[in-house]
């Protein structure tokens, strides 16, 4: 440096200062390690030296590009320049340590912040308690947030909803109700996304009840609900066969000028569909539609469904084309669908052409998934989750296994949806003990099984055979938190008729009715063949007067067997007038 008369110091330390006062301004994103330390070097030979903020900005920068040793490597060196830590500069080394699950260490430097007289503040709190949650210790975490109360520290929604998420996978669903209550008596309020794990795991354990009881309480603490809120509810009421509960909610949503959208009207779609109403379903897609709401792969692959199990194959035609003419291209369930209609109206040659179609989409969908890799591109759980019920659906099984089996080696986690798929392939396959296998190593992986597999495997041991088996784990399911649904109830009697077990389908067809589980029309129908096989007519007559008063009809698969006992003599022509009239009381 060079000196003026009067000995002000002028040239290049003036220079270095603005230098790095200028690149801190900047912002530095996506700083890389070598221009921090040359940056911070910089700083430490300035003269006089810069502030503890400055240097907490150039933490700062570098902690966001997830350079976390490289930020403790610094604030150690500052340190050994004689510049104390400020609780900003804390509260970073503090994230740096529980972004490396180094909880211990974050712990020693809140011990160092007391020790220096700061205060922690929500920050610090949130931090730790962040930290604890992404190693799973929910109950530490609670416990923290009560400490932070003590010491007068208000906590943030953040806190408080990451916290309710933790506690939700868990599924301590009491303890998270109870701290919401607890955080709003310290001024910490809540809003529609606190309650939306809760509802969620209320609503997936078969317990609606309770979550509509959670939606009122929401309401009278002025909380309002989000769709997604009402969607959750929605869809559970529409799976358990609760269709009227499913659209007052929905009513009720609309009223409160909270608009549905797609996966609303689907979830109503899939319900009544699922209960046979097929018009029902039907003027839905026409209301969403007159309300510019779009309607996407999953609303027509219901309602296509739906019109070929009651043998309305040409209406499921008309739909799939109306799918093409949107620009909505059809997948692998469409396909199947259709080429089971095809099926069994005995047009093979059209089922063929079909088949050759969804193959080559298949393929195509394969040689795109090839060209990915190929340019580095890498696959996700979807991608390969999509391809494998591609090849399961379009019966290559066994190109489906080879891609599940080269997905785990890459190193991508399949979900339960991907291994949901690849069970229902296997059982499809009359390959039930590999999918048992499967089951079991899910099991061991301490993943958490959902209603879906379960009706899977049980679906799967009913085909083989297995009703036994298949009966003793439904009876277990109570044990493992699994509430059945309308549709394994459904799997459950068609398995105990199969095996000619009458009077014990019929015990479960009232226990389903007892669990406040609505029968389908699907329930009906198998319950009115098994027992017209079994020359049970008045029984059979029975169920067809109390289905037709829950509004739903005989299907394809029920008249078909109608028509050959009447042929036969096995029945009088009155029974079939009786199966196609209007509701009478026999009893």
């Amino acid at each position: 440096p060079r000196f003026s008369g009067t000995g002000t110091s002028i040239g290049s330390s003036s220079d270095r200062n603005l230098s790095y006062r200028e690149k801190l301004r900047s912002g530095l994103v996506d700083i890389k390690k070598d221009d921090a330390v040359d940056l911070f070097q910089s700083m430490i030979m300035s003269r006089p030296l810069p502030m503890v903020i400055d240097f907490n900005r150039l933490f700062g920068l570098v902690a966001k590009t997830k350079q976390h040793d490289l930020v403790l490597g610094l604030c150690k060196q500052m340190e050994m320049q004689g510049i104390a830590y400020d609780l900003y500069t804390l509260n970073i080394m503090i994230n740096c340590f529980c972004r490396r699950q180094k909880l211990g260490f974050a712990f020693s430097v809140m011990g160092k912040m007391l020790k220096l007289g700061y205060e922690p503040d929500a920050v610090t709190f949130s931090t730790l308690i962040n930290g604890l949650c992404l190693k799973g210790l929910f109950s530490q975490a609670v416990e923290l947030v009560d400490l932070m109360v003590e010491m007068k520290v208000i906590p943030n929604l953040i806190i408080l909803n990451t916290l309710v998420n933790g506690l939700c996978l868990q599924d301590r669903l009491s303890e998270a109700v109870a701290l919401i209550d607890r955080m709003m008596e310290n001024g910490c309020q809540p809003d529609q996304f606190t309650y939306g794990p809760i509802l969620n795991r209320m609503c997936k354990s078969g317990n609606t009840a309770s979550a509509l009881d959670l939606l009122r309480k929401m309401e009278h603490r002025k909380i309002k609900p989000h769709v997604v809120t009402y969607n959750i509810i929605i869809d559970t009421l529409c799976k358990d066969g609760n269709l009227d509960d499913a659209l007052n909610l929905f009513n009720e949503m609309e009223t409160k000028g909270i608009k549905a959208h797609v996966f609303t009207y689907n979830s109503l779609i899939g319900g009544f569909c699922s209960a046979g109403r097929w018009d029902n379903g039907a003027q839905w897609l026409s209301d969403m539609i007159s309300r510019d709401i779009t309607p996407n792969i999953v609303t027509f692959n219901a309602l296509i469904d739906c019109f070929v199990k009651e043998g309305k194959l040409s209406e499921a035609q008309e739909l799939y084309n109306e799918m093409i003419t949107r620009g909505i291209d059809p997948d692998t369930i469409t396909y199947s669908t259709l080429i089971y209609g095809l099926c069994n109206e005995k047009r093979l040659d059209e089922a063929n052409q079909m088949m050759d179609l969804m193959a080559k989409r298949v393929d195509e969908g394969m040689r795109l998934f090839r060209n990915m890799s190929v340019r580095g591109v890498i696959a996700n759980t979807v991608t390969y989750s999509t391809l494998i019920q591609g090849f399961c659906q379009s019966g290559q099984l066994n190109v489906a296994k080879e891609l599940f089996q080269e997905m785990v080696s890459e190193g991508v986690h399949p979900n339960i949806m991907t291994y949901g798929i690849l069970l229902d392939g296997l059982c499809d396959n009359g390959e039930l003990e590999e999918a048992l296998g499967i089951l079991d190593q899910m099991h061991k992986c301490k993943m958490e099984l959902d209603i879906g597999i379960y009706s899977i495997i049980i679906h799967g041991m009913c085909n083989a055979s297995k009703i036994d088996d298949a009966w003793d784990l439904f009876c277990s399911l109570s044990l493992k938190g699994v509430k059945p649904d309308v549709k394994m109830y459904t799997v459950m009697i068609s398995g105990l008729c199969k095996k000619g077990s009458l009077s014990e389908a019929d015990a479960l067809f009232r226990k389903l009715k007892e669990d406040r589980c609505e029968p389908g029309d699907c329930t009906y129908n198998t319950l009115i063949r098994a027992h017209l096989r079994g020359r049970d007519i008045s029984t059979s007559a029975k169920l067809i007067e109390e289905m037709k008063r829950c509004r739903f009809s005989a299907d394809a698969s029920t008249i078909k067997l109608v028509m050959d006992m009447l042929v036969d003599g096995s029945l009088d022509k009155s029974f079939l007038d009786m199966l196609s009239g209007p509701f009478r009381d026999i009893s």
